[in-house]
Formats: C-alpha cells, sequence, structure tokens
C-alpha cells in the first residue's frame, strides 16, 4: 500500500511551500543564514584561527580588544589570562559545542526512533515498559542528572557526547510513540492494514516518513539545549579536558577576571547565546515547514 495521494502531493509541493515560508519568515531566514555562518566558522576554524588556541604568553595575557585603547589588532578579541588568543579559542570552541549537539541528538533521536516505534506501533505489555522506563529517567531532574552521570564518567569529549545522547533519548520516546499512536489511526494506514500489508512496510513507508518532520523539528530544539548544557558542564569543570578549548572552559576561566577582564567570559558567552539564538529560530522555522499542524498564522 502507497502513501496515499494527499500525503504524496503534499511531498511533491514541499519545494515550493519551503521557499514561501523561507521568504515569508524573516526570524526563520536569519537564523538559518546565522546557523550555517556558524558551521562554517566551525569547519573553517583552523585556517580562520589567526594563533594557535593552545600558544601560552604570559607577557600578552589578559590583552584588552583591538577596540581598546591598549588593544592590538594581533589579537582582534584581546587574550585570556595565559595570554592565549580569544578568537583563535572562540573559533575551535565551536567546533566542540556543534559536535556535542549534533552527535549528541543523533544518538537520542535515533534511540528514541526505535524505541518510540516499538512502544506506539506494538503497544501492550511492551508499550507498558518502554515507557514505564521512559517516564522514570524523565522524571529525574534533567540537570541532576547529567552532573552525577558526568562526574562519574570522567572528562572527555566522547563522554560528553554520549551522555547527552541517552539522557535525551526518553524525550524522542515519548514524541515518537505520541506520534506512531496518532499515525496509526489514520485512513492510510488502516487500509494497509486491511490488505494486509506486513508491519515492516507499514512503518518504513507510512509512519517513518511521517515521523522525519516532528523529530527533526524537536532536534533542532534539543541541540541547542545540549549547546547550553556541554557549556554548563565546562563550567562547573566537568565537559571537555582544558587542553580542548570550549566555550564552557573559556566562561569558568573567566569568571575570576569579570570585574578587571570582562571580555574573557563575554565572548565565550556571546557564542553560546548567538549560537543558541540560531538554533532555536532555525527549529521555529523547521516546525512551520514540516508540521502543518503547528504553522504559525502570518
Amino acid at each position: 500500500m502507497r502513501i496515499d495521494a494527499l500525503d504524496r502531493q503534499d511531498l511533491r509541493r514541499a519545494p515550493q511551500r519551503l521557499a514561501r515560508i523561507v521568504l515569508r519568515d524573516k526570524a526563520g531566514l536569519f537564523g538559518l543564514i546565522l546557523f550555517v555562518l556558524i558551521v562554517f566558522l566551525a569547519l573553517a576554524a583552523p585556517a580562520l584561527s589567526p594563533h594557535d588556541p593552545l600558544q601560552q604568553n604570559l607577557r600578552s595575557s589578559r590583552q584588552p580588544p583591538a577596540w581598546h585603547d591598549s588593544g592590538s589588532m594581533e589579537h582582534p578579541l584581546g587574550t585570556d589570562n595565559l595570554g592565549r588568543d580569544m578568537l583563535s579559542r572562540i573559533l575551535v570552541g565551536t567546533r566542540v559545542s556543534l559536535t556535542v549537539g549534533f552527535f549528541g541528538v543523533l544518538i537520542a533521536s535515533s534511540i528514541g526512533l526505535v524505541f518510540g516505534m516499538t512502544a506506539g506501533y506494538m503497544g501492550g505489555r511492551t508499550d507498558s515498559a518502554i515507557m514505564a522506563v521512559t517516564n522514570l529517567v524523565l522524571s529525574i531532574p534533567y540537570l541532576l542528572l547529567v552532573v552525577v552521570v558526568a562526574s562519574v564518567l570522567g572528562r572527555s569529549l566522547l563522554n560528553v557526547i554520549l551522555i547527552f545522547g541517552f539522557t535525551n533519548a526518553p524525550l524522542f520516546v515519548r514524541i515518537t510513540r505520541g506520534e506512531v499512536l496518532r499515525i496509526r489511526t489514520s485512513g492510510y494506514v488502516e487500509s494497509a492494514i486491511s490488505i494486509g500489508a506486513s508491519r515492516h512496510h507499514i512503518i518504513t513507508r507510512h509512519i517513518l516518513p511521517n515521523l522525519i518532520g516532528p523529530v527533526l523539528t524537536v532536534a533542532t530544539f534539543e541541540m541547542s539545549g545540549m549547546i547550553f548544557y556541554e557549556a554548563g558542564l565546562g563550567f562547573l569543570g566537568l565537559s571537555v579536558p582544558p587542553s580542548i578549548p570550549s566555550w564552557g572552559n573559556m566562561l569558568a576561566a573567566g569568571r575570576q577576571y569579570i570585574q578587571f577582564s570582562p571580555w574573557i567570559a563575554t565572548f565565550p558567552g556571546l557564542a553560546i547565546v548567538v549560537t543558541s539564538l540560531s538554533m532555536n529560530l532555525l527549529g521555529d522555522w523547521l516546525r512551520d515547514v514540516l508540521d502543518p499542524r503547528q504553522r504559525r498564522s502570518s
């Protein structure tokens, strides 16, 4: 059984609808451009960095940004307490944040899709068992759970990715299960069941394609949240090792100089805000494109 004519027509019209929404939603367009720029900066960080982000020079310690009276264009955003170039460290820190966000969301959404579809489609005891574990994890305060697990596993980029991937998976399980329960009652799925279509065929041809929109939208917002939480773990000294430049580590190092050298903490803080803003605007825009039920009126 194929996707019904209405769904196939929606898929064909998706590019035109996408173009209309891009031009209509200026905030979404701004978020998209900003996010693409941030991704570009992350990929090109080694080439764009004016200095080695780990190179220390105590003679240039806490040098202010270039526009300050005692600043220099050699270090456009100034230096930190060890004389390391702030611009280079922020650019390299972009890679850490996006890596954590992307792979964390990839793991969480993959687990969520598998268990959410299983729970929603199978029902019965399978559904009850999966949702019992899901609700148990979701009942634990998220920040407390992340901090405890990070303390046990230790500091490394891989550990941070795994922590966010597994602790965010229950959210995707719940969302996926709810969508599957809704899709199962639709006419085209009931028609497929009535003519004897296999379970694999129904899941791959009817259910899974309709999950992409909601899951992708939630993944965008969750990626923004992971960037915030990674910075929080770095601030607490529970994220990546100090040898890896990250925005959270930079915030932690700059907090004791906030009164006399505010740029050490200000610039990584601004980087976190701008990146999260772009992700939230992009997620809002994707919601309009991929989920007509949530589309804002204009």
